[in-house]
């Protein structure tokens, strides 16, 4: 076999002896593309980014031979480099502070919102920016807001209301907490037990008992104002149970429940079990809401400046990927093993990629069903506090803009978004519609005075 360069080291031809020991030729060395051991010299490298990507595409390693037998080494760099940016992060791995604080404990919920946030583990990002980091799968809400008050977890998947509410004392003992990025918008439904076919109308649904995965979630207040808007009290006409999405589809199929407002993959999980159906997007009450959150506490970030500025690169270049329609079918492979989602591919393919059977005989395709935007909009912020005002979660007078600017930490996201390339709005505030009504966060207490339905003052 003749020589010829090798792009993952221009240094070494291809053909000469395996400079590891570890394989027959050089060839056979670049086609498995070995991560070096942590601590060695190049694990901040070009060649450790490409490695960790290359085996996420291809996990076998007999798949990924042949790949790069087929094309190419040089094709295969350059298809690597169209799916993350290698470039922005091989520049930020040989420039960056030194990391304060290098073993992380990461918390997550099973849930396709956390995408940006799993992915970067078995893709190698927290590596790549010198971090060792642990993510443990945590049963419920509750208990991640209890681990990031007790200091048990460094950072954590949020619902976008929680840092506010952590932040005012809702719920718990007040702590400044931070989200840092969006994990993603949309990507929830309204699902109904599979008895409930003939009753697609709201106003057929008093009595009914629905499941949301906690108080301060976007689920319960979307779920609330959909219902508002179809005539119901959803604190009278209807019950709201919380519920951890990963007990969502059990409950739906012992009859506990008629319906959730919940998380992927659970809704699309309800479908693929026969025992319920997609009753409406959440992205058809407000296309572009915010669900889940990457999150700090205010401490974390003052102690730990460089690391946090390192975790930011890694799951910002999860969300750039994510973004990506094209990788959709390879992250749902990513994140569906059992210890992430524990789900089949094929459900979180639907979701991921928004071809999808309803549960109603149709095949939807809806490509933005789920989508991973990381900017932390102080509108979405606004909105959420507007809500928690109307239902009685928070009484008296809100400085509105003051707690978003606080919590949902723009400027750092700019910045971090810059050094990735990636396009960052030049305001933080803009006007919403839900459910056709338009949202003016500069004008929030005139929202709130706008509903019909809604808790006394």
């Amino acid at each position: 076999m003749s020589a010829f360069n090798n792009p993952f080291n221009p240094n070494v031809r291809l053909g000469a002896a395996c400079p590891c020991g570890k394989h027959r030729s050089q060839a056979e060395h670049d086609a498995v593309l070995d991560v070096p051991e942590e601590g060695s010299p190049d694990a901040l490298s070009g060649r450790v980014i490409q490695s960790a990507v290359m085996r996420a595409l291809f996990p076998r390693d007999a798949t990924r031979r042949r790949f790069l037998s087929a094309i190419g080494s040089s094709t295969a760099l350059a298809a690597i480099s169209g799916l993350v940016p290698l470039g922005a992060l091989e520049a930020m791995a040989q420039d960056k502070g030194a990391l304060e604080k290098k073993d992380l404990k990461i918390g997550f919920i099973p849930i396709t919102c956390a995408t940006p946030l799993i992915m970067a583990d078995p893709l190698g990002f927290y590596r790549k920016q010198g971090l060792n980091v642990t993510l443990n799968k945590t049963a419920g809400w509750a208990l991640i807001r209890d681990k990031m008050l007790n200091k048990e977890h460094d950072a954590s998947h949020f619902l976008s209301p929680m840092p506010l509410a952590i932040s005012l004392g809702l719920g718990s003992a007040a702590q400044p907490m931070n989200v840092a990025t969006i994990q993603n918008i949309n990507g929830q439904a309204i699902t109904l037990h599979v008895k409930h076919k003939d009753k697609r109308d709201p106003k057929q649904w008093k009595g009914f008992k629905f499941a949301v995965p906690f108080d301060y979630s976007m689920h319960n207040f979307l779920l609330r104002y959909y219902v508002a808007e179809h005539g119901l009290d959803p604190d009278t006409d209807i019950q709201i149970r919380v519920t951890p999405p990963p007990e969502m589809v059990a409950n739906l199929r012992a009859g506990n429940i008629d319906g959730f407002l919940g998380p992927d993959p659970f809704n699309q999980r309800a479908v693929y079990d026969d025992v319920g159906f997609i009753h409406i997007l959440s992205k058809d009450l407000w296309d572009g809401h915010p669900c889940c959150a990457f999150g700090v506490s205010e401490s974390f970030i003052k102690e730990n400046p460089n690391t946090f500025a390192a975790l930011y690169r890694a799951v910002l270049t999860s969300a750039a990927m994510a973004r990506e329609a094209r990788n959709r079918p390879l992250i749902a492979e990513v994140i569906s093993p059992p210890n992430y989602l524990n789900q089949p591919v094929t459900v979180v393919e639907q979701v991921l990629t928004g071809k999808y059977a309803d549960g109603l005989g149709n095949v939807k395709n809806v490509p933005d069903r789920a989508d991973f935007d990381p900017f932390p909009w102080h509108s979405m912020a606004v909105w959420i506090l507007t809500q928690m005002k109307r239902w009685g979660y928070v009484k008296g007078d809100v400085n509105y803009r003051d707690i978003a600017e606080r919590v949902f930490l723009v400027t750092d996201a700019r910045k971090h978004m810059a050094e990735l390339e990636m396009k960052a709005p030049a305001r933080s505030y803009a006007k919403i519609k839900v459910m056709g009504k338009e949202f003016d966060p500069a004008k929030p207490d005139a929202y709130l005075a706008s509903f019909a339905i809604r808790k006394a003052a």
